[in-house]
């Protein structure tokens, strides 16, 4: 049943990359495309669009599956959480879309969304039993709830860096804060995906590099490292001589193992960024601007919004009003400052702005377009560094 699962995730994947070509087709296909540009739907946008939902079935089928192998809802672990946001992402777009009609929506989303499920393949994928804090029915309630509403939120950083790639002028003459935070979330995601190559190379090359350590709770415990290891475990030792030793011993409060992971997907992103600079010899976000042509600048900062509105509420009650209720009963209590529970609080907070200065202080345009790409950083920042680097009661994760 795992088996399938998995097999039922890669053909969701490739579901996704056959929507992108025909989303790719839509807009750049001269014999097909609308005069209209990107918001009214065409054909070929439309296949796509059913391409997309045929992917989403067979993930569904890949969570469902895995669920009945497991004996539990399969979010339980980076690997189970990160594959299932991304589905959820795919999701936010199957609803926005069928609003708006936004094929160039379609072609920044499914990138994105295989991004995240390969990035989930680094993890381990084996099913395993759940730890006891894991095994209560509200972590089918908090969890899938909270990752739904995460997927939604993503939909708004799409559309937020389809404006932001349309309005701002990016060549090579302008020289400007906004040209810069707009090529460092291009150097982002090609680091995702360099970082999804190298650590493959890694593991089909058969790398590890196993260490001893004391752990926190003064125990002696092993550590095996499939990455070289530039982060070393406090006070590690290299259980063999002939593998690789850490270049930096990290004290005992950071994660180091999931630190060096970090640090190899920023490294591999930067020489993915630098060689995809060296090709298209212009800055990314501008090499992607021919595509948009056609994008009303309006209906994308609508998207933007409207994606906000639909992920906020259901993001608050699986990320705060469901997770202190499983707080309570697990832990007794329904708050602990657990990193986990404070990026979570800062996470509505700063939604509860965007809305707040959104409607009350007409912030529209670019400024919106910004908090939507900020909100899903800080999304992204709380499942990875939070979650990978800073120990804390959710480091089971």
């Amino acid at each position: 049943m795992a088996a399938l699962s998995e097999t039922l995730l890669l053909i969701a994947f490739f579901s996704y990359f056959a929507s992108t070509i025909l989303f790719a087709v839509s807009l750049t296909g001269k014999k097909w495309r609308n005069k209209e540009g990107d918001m009214s739907g065409n054909r070929w946008g439309t296949f796509g669009y059913t391409v997309a939902i045929i992917g989403f079935l067979f993930a569904m089928g890949y969570f469902f599956t895995r669920w009945a192998a497991a004996g539990h809802p399969p979010v339980s672990n980076m690997f189970e959480y990160t594959a299932f946001l991304g589905i959820t992402l795919t999701l936010g777009f199957i609803v926005i879309y069928a609003i708006y009609k936004s094929n160039v929506l379609g072609l920044f989303t499914m990138p994105i969304a295989m991004l995240i499920i390969a990035y989930a393949s680094i993890f381990p994928r084996e099913v395993e039993p759940l730890i006891p804090a894991l095994q209560s029915y509200w972590l089918h309630i908090h969890v899938i709830t909270t990752a739904i509403g995460q997927g939604i939120l993503a939909v708004s950083f799409v559309a937020g860096l389809v404006y932001l790639i349309r309005v701002i002028d990016t060549s090579k003459e302008q020289k400007n804060k906004q040209t810069f935070f707009l090529e460092f979330i291009m150097y982002c995601l090609a680091s995702v995906l360099a970082f999804v190559v190298v650590s493959n190379a890694f593991n089909l090359a058969g790398f590890e590099s196993e260490f001893n350590y004391v752990n926190e709770l003064g125990e002696e415990a092993e550590i095996t490292y499939n990455l070289p290891p530039v982060f070393g475990p406090h006070e590690g030792e290299v259980a063999d001589e002939n593998q690789m030793d850490a270049l930096i011993t990290m004290p005992d409060w950071v994660e180091s193992e999931d630190l060096n992971t970090v640090f190899w997907s920023l490294a591999s992103g930067l020489v993915l960024y630098g060689l995809l600079r060296l090709i298209f010899r212009k800055r990314l976000s501008y090499a992607l601007k021919p595509v948009l042509k056609g994008v009303s600048p309006d209906k994308a900062d609508e998207v933007s919004y409207r994606a906000i509105a639909i992920g906020f509420p259901i993001f608050t009650l699986g990320g705060l009003i469901f997770a202190m209720i499983w707080a309570q009963i697990a832990w007794t209590r329904f708050w602990g400052w657990d990193p986990k529970e404070v990026w979570a609080l800062i996470t509505f907070l700063f939604y509860a702005a965007y809305l707040h200065l959104r409607l009350s202080r007409g912030w529209h345009g670019a400024p919106s377009a910004w908090l939507a790409v900020i909100g899903f950083a800080i999304i992204m920042f709380n499942l990875i560094f939070v979650n990978l680097v800073i120990a804390g009661l959710h480091s089971y994760a």
